[in-house]
């Protein structure tokens, strides 16, 4: 049974979709796992419809929802911010805390990309999270986007945007921003991207990625676990970002790397990546007590 529901963050109504499994029997509470979608994505996106998919047809209650300013949630359209995010987050672990079906000292949170370094810092700043799970995310804004821009050239015209970006903020004005100016997609990936995908997004959010590093409290997670996952040649988040993630961890950590995928690795259907996340789960979030 999958339903329509919505929940308050920081005075905004966010937009989310639950799954509650058919065999759950009455009076019954049962794990669950929040989604988190990637950069400017929204709920709907293949990466969060293949992962609630995945986590359904293992039994668990599943919530994905749209992050501020995405999809068919309220705020600012665009207005991305990192720690903004990490607070839907927790206020979609608040509202499942209210569901009877929920057992709350299992709930789980999964993220892609932006919403795996988002799914990270959450785990890390907040204890009733009981397993992460993190597909090609990243630790360190500054030092992914350098990567990201890696040429000199590119690597200029990406901080004369973000000098621009902060002039005018001084000024009390804010600056658009076009999606592959900030995150580079190769052209054959872009059809990854789920429809209604934000194309350009303020300056602010730029700022805010910039200086986010999830680096800093991934080590508080354990001793929960948290399992990281990158494919081994990434082009659009670099690899380097999880083993960094990884470094800066604690114990259990598990940290898997894939070849023949890319950034969008959970909507490929890679049997190998399907199976190990089915294992880890079973292992580190069962479904009861």
């Amino acid at each position: 049974m999958e339903l329509s529901v919505h929940f308050n963050s920081s005075g905004l109504k966010i937009a989310g979709l639950l799954y509650i499994p058919d065999d759950l029997p009455a009076g019954h509470r049962r794990a669950a796992v929040v989604v988190l979608h990637g950069f400017g994505s929204n709920k709907d996106g293949g990466i969060s419809k293949a992962a609630s998919e995945l986590f359904a047809s293992l039994g668990y209650i599943t919530l994905r929802f749209d992050m501020r300013g995405c999809g068919q949630s309220e705020g600012p359209r665009g207005k991305v911010i990192c720690m903004e995010q990490v607070q839907d987050t927790q206020a979609a672990m608040d509202f499942l805390q209210t569901r009877p079906e929920v057992d709350t000292s299992r709930i789980g949170v999964m993220g892609h990309s932006f919403g795996a370094a988002v799914a990270i810092y959450t785990a890390g700043v907040d204890a009733r999270v009981a397993a992460c799970i993190s597909t090609g995310g990243w630790g360190d804004g500054e030092k992914k986007f350098r990567k990201q821009h890696a040429s000199d050239e590119a690597w200029k015209k990406f901080t004369d945007m973000m000098a621009e970006g902060r002039r005018r903020l001084a000024r009390g004005e804010s600056m658009m921003v076009p999606r592959y100016d900030i995150v580079p997609i190769q052209p054959g990936l872009r059809n990854q991207l789920a429809a209604g995908s934000i194309t350009e997004f303020p300056y602010e959010v730029v700022e805010s990625m910039f200086n986010f590093r999830a680096n800093e409290v991934v080590g508080r997670i354990a001793p929960r676990p948290l399992l990281l996952l990158h494919p081994s040649n990434d082009t659009v988040t670099p690899t380097e970002q999880s083993l960094d993630l990884f470094a800066h961890a604690g114990q259990p950590t598990d940290l898997h790397l894939f070849a023949n995928t890319d950034h969008f690795i959970l909507g490929e259907g890679n049997a190998l990546v399907i199976g190990l996340v089915s294992g880890w789960l079973e292992k580190n979030l069962p479904l009861q007590g």
